[in-house]
């Protein structure tokens, strides 16, 4: 939704979805978010659906225009966070009110750190109030475009310097610098995006008025499942599900969650199963052939000189992010660590100590959270807080302020204990996010394709042992992605890459030729890093894909925080990149070298072998906007531009790859609708040995999925160079 896409457009294409085989559809977040949202997870009214959307009565047209052609409509709601603007009439009431506001509990804020801080200032405050940046209108403190609200009474002032300076101090909030962002802050943001503040869901009161609009739907008919966003980012998550299924019993519940190796759902979790980011790096493992990522690990690390593995990458990552763009919520997260301490008779931790205690904390989880929940931990809980201690051991010359907090988190014996408790397991998925997807996974070039959310890029390859052992764990309800908005790559682009490891030698003759291309000063790392985003989205028009390589490389530098950064970009250093990429494109234009032709086309046949096992795996596949068809796309806003679903649409009698994969799609989707197969009790094998990479039976069904060789009476077959795709049931 949003940036064009309406009530009345998705209205308009359901037909299409229908024909297609489409079941349900799948909207991002459609209540009131910030002025110029493009996403919708800014939300300022969680009871208001977005006037431009179309309002309630747009989406009441669409809801049962979906119904009336048999398709649901699943809705994603955003818990955690509203977005921190006066824009937000919640938020207003507060800056206005202060502590005292009704609205002051619904918002994750630390009133005992004294006024609400607002890092919204380019400049410092009194730079800025010197300069006369600042006045009062209407009972609001203005600067530029932005309106501040003023205590009740304080509307008049003396006009000077001093009177200014006077009324600011009078307020429940303080202006301040935006560097101030990375320490300074008040109240609980999501990750490290200050403009988003956290809500106490588990407050009842709060829990009740944020989830009005949508029960409200859902009890009208009109919404038939829901799509929890970043469910990690909530005090207790399984309480909140718990809180969700009560209000809304029978409906089923999807959650965005991000599991790690060996790491599966809570089954007392009240939720049909995740949004299946975990699928999807299920199929990147089982399409990656282990012998040629080898050989591109060699050339990698030949030309690149990097020889840290991943978990070093990712550890470095995690400390930077600490240091930097988390370092108010280390800061608070040692305050409360201080205050778990305070009566323990066993430590007496200095503010050095604590820091220390609670970075080795963060630094040793390997995943997003514990799940403490205010009692005695679990034994998967206890089992890895052991596991960090026995790290922190190697690391710090004295672990006791660490085995203390640890103690504290396994049996919370006070308010202050709880609190910590809920905090870490917040910072803690916060920390992971960013430091794997958007640090270490920009860092650490070597196989971008296992660079996702969800995935782990040590472990690019899998047996068939714990393939078919997690396949048989999947229900029905799980969803099996493999594009959305937040992944790093599309599918279609991810296959290019995956395909470098079934050819890398063609691969490896790819950067050799453009490495005399790159300027000096560009480093081979981001060499070796272009040219598989180039391959990623290679295709016919070479100046549109110039354009999004360059915001890509913007993106992607700033990202991994070595030469430029998002607060301090280095212009020569993303020129470099630039003018690499763009002379790569003119190369392959003019030469159209052989080696970039075998790596499309082995890439076209693994996006169709992907689709298939999307589609008959155990689970259902979510189909991403425009992802029927071919689909290249880099990491947001790359993957979220518009595209024309009447052109997609009048391909599928044409010839090329997107035809192919529209047509392919729709075969797949019409078999689910017709195979028992899909929602029965049927087993889920992997045999990679024989080129199988799923088998599933049920009854005298048998469904297979192999690639390698072009069976006899094969219902599909793609074939390419080595690899060949066959997809057959009887």
């Amino acid at each position: 939704m949003r940036e064009g896409v309406t009530f009345s457009s998705v209205e308009q294409q359901l037909g299409y979805l229908v024909d297609l085989g489409i079941s349900h559809l799948y909207l991002s977040p459609i209540f009131a978010a910030a002025e110029g949202s493009t996403h919708g997870y800014d939300i300022i009214d969680p009871t208001v659906i977005e006037p431009a959307l179309g309002g309630s009565e747009g989406f009441e047209k669409l809801a049962r225009a979906a119904h009336e052609v048999g398709l649901g409509v699943i809705l994603d709601i955003v818990p955690n966070h509203t977005a921190f603007t006066p824009e937000n009439p919640w938020l207003q009431d507060v800056l206005r009110r202060g502590p005292d506001s009704p609205f002051a509990a619904y918002f994750d804020i630390d009133w005992t750190a004294g006024p609400l801080v607002l890092p919204f200032l380019p400049e410092p405050f009194e730079v800025m109030l010197s300069r006369g940046d600042f006045c009062v209108r209407d009972g609001k403190w203005c600067f530029g475009p932005t309106e501040i609200p003023l205590a009740a009474g304080h509307e008049k002032y003396s006009g000077d310097v001093n009177g200014l300076a006077a009324l600011h101090e009078m307020q429940h909030w303080r202006l301040r610098h935006w560097e101030l962002e990375r320490d300074g802050i008040t109240h609980r943001r999501f990750f490290n995006i200050t403009s988003l503040i956290g809500m106490r869901i588990e407050v009842p009161e709060v829990f009740e008025a944020t989830h009005k609009g949508v029960v409200e739907l859902v009890e009208a008919g009109l919404v038939d499942g829901l799509r929890i966003d970043h469910v990690d980012g909530l005090a207790d998550p399984k309480a909140y599900l718990d809180q969700l299924a009560s209000v809304l019993p029978g409906t089923p519940v999807w959650v965005e969650k991000i599991l790690m190796g060996a790491e599966r759902l809570d089954p007392q979790w009240k939720t049909v199963g995740t949004t299946g980011y975990e699928a999807a790096g299920l199929i990147t493992q089982l399409l990656t052939d282990g012998a040629g990522l080898e050989a591109i690990d060699l050339h990698w690390r030949a030309y690149t000189g990097i020889s840290a593995d991943f978990p070093a990458s990712l550890e470095a990552a995690k400390l930077d992010i600490l240091s930097n763009e988390l370092a108010a919520e280390l800061h608070q997260l040692s305050m409360m660590a201080r205050a778990c301490l305070t009566n323990d008779p066993n430590v007496e931790p200095g503010p050095e100590g604590l820091r220390e205690a609670v970075t080795q904390l963060l630094l040793g989880m390997p995943r997003y959270r514990t799940y403490l929940d205010g009692s005695p931990a679990t034994a998967d809980a206890r089992d890895i807080l052991d596991r960090i201690v026995a790290l922190a051991s190697a690391r710090i010359r004295s672990t006791r302020i660490v085995e203390r907090l640890v103690q504290h988190l396994i049996e919370p014996a006070g308010e202050a204990d709880r609190t910590f408790a809920r905090r870490f397991q917040q910072v803690s998925g916060a920390l992971l996010a960013k430091a794997q997807e958007d640090t270490a996974g920009f860092r650490w070039t070597r196989y971008l394709a296992e660079n996702e959310v969800g995935a782990e890029p040590e472990n690019p390859t899998i047996i068939d042992e714990d393939a078919s052992s997690f396949l048989a764990s999947r229900r029905a309800s799980e969803m099996s992605l493999t594009s959305s908005h937040d992944t790093k790559r599309s599918e279609d682009s991810r296959a290019r890459l995956i395909a470098i490891s079934h050819a890398p030698e063609a691969f490896w003759s790819l950067v050799e030729a453009a490495d005399p291309l790159a300027p000096e000063m560009l480093s081979h790392r981001w060499r070796w890093y272009i040219v598989q985003s180039a391959l990623a989205l290679w295709g016919t028009e070479v100046e549109t894909i110039k354009q999004r390589l360059r915001q890509h490389n913007q993106k992607a530098m700033r990202e991994a925080k070595l030469e430029s950064f998002w607060t301090r970009p280095d212009p020569e250093a993303e020129a470099a990149a630039d003018g690499f990429s763009d002379r790569l494109c003119d190369q392959w234009k003019e030469t159209e070298p052989a080696a970039l032709q075998q790596l499309v086309e082995t890439g076209e046949a693994l996006s169709l072998a992907q689709l298939a096992l999307k589609c008959l795996m155990p689970g259902f596949p979510d189909i991403y906007r425009g992802a029927e068809g071919s689909f290249f796309a880099l990491t947001d806003p790359d993957n979220r531009l518009p595209f024309d679903r009447a052109a997609l649409a009048a391909i599928e009698e044409a010839d090329g790859f997107g035809a192919e994969k529209l047509r392919l799609t729709r075969v797949l989707l019409a078999l689910r609708q017709e195979e028992a197969l899909f929602v029965q009790n049927a087993t889920a094998e992997v045999h990679q040995e024989s080129g199988t990479i799923l088998r599933r039976v049920w009854g005298e069904r048998n469904l297979t999925v192999t690639i390698g060789s072009a069976a006899t009476g094969a219902s599909i077959w793609r074939g390419t160079g080595k690899l060949a795709l066959n997809i057959a049931w009887v």
